[in-house]
């Protein structure tokens, strides 16, 4: 079971703004550039002040209004006819990209450190690799879990809303993060599972 699931209702909820954006000559591509130059601000800002726990709560903020740009941007593509080849590389390319600057933060923060986190931004990578690699073998493109990108995105939340809370991490957070990269390898071997399993 993965968040991703919640995703139609989700979906159902932000339809009156994706006509009004759509009305407004909004794009697709517009949508996602948007949320890419954030995120990637919003990683190197949170990674430049660490050590400043209070800051940690945009990080939750953040994550939630992308969720929300993230299905608003498909939204255009599919249904108010913004599709485009390009917008199929941004979309991909932009959410690996973002993921990994808004994960960035956590190297700097004890107990993580630099090599665990670098793990974890590459895993969450080949996740979304995975997944891709379905759509390139002509079978779909891959959403298994049990550890996709809204599932991270709760993860990543849920750690940076105790860390502006509490102001640390106690140790086995460090065991908790590895448990991640666990479920992370789990979520590729799902999804590359299941694109085989439709050949």
């Amino acid at each position: 079971m993965s968040i991703y699931a919640l995703k139609p209702k989700f979906q159902d909820l932000l339809r009156p703004i994706v006509h009004q954006l759509d009305k407004l000559g909004v794009s697709a591509n517009q949508v996602t550039l948007f949320a890419f130059w954030v995120s990637v601000f919003l990683g190197g800002f949170l990674s430049l002040f660490s050590f400043s726990s209070a800051l940690f709560w945009l990080l939750p903020i953040w994550l939630f209004l992308r969720m929300a740009f993230n299905a608003i941007d498909g939204m255009l593509a599919r249904e108010f006819n913004w599709k485009s080849k390009l917008g199929g590389y941004l979309n991909e390319l932009t959410d690996v990209v973002a993921d990994a600057a808004l994960y960035l933060p956590f190297a700097f923060i004890a107990p993580f450190n630099g090599f665990q986190i670098g793990l974890f931004i590459f895993l969450a990578a080949m996740t979304e690799f995975c997944g891709v690699l379905g759509q390139a073998h002509g079978n779909g493109r891959r959403y298994d879990g049990p550890f996709g990108k809204s599932d991270r995105a709760f993860f990543i939340g849920a750690l940076a809303l105790w860390y502006a809370i509490a102001g640390k991490f106690h140790f086995l957070f460090n065991v908790l993060m590895w448990l991640a990269c666990l479920a992370l390898i789990i979520t590729c071997y799902r999804r590359v599972k299941s694109g085989l399993a439709q050949d």
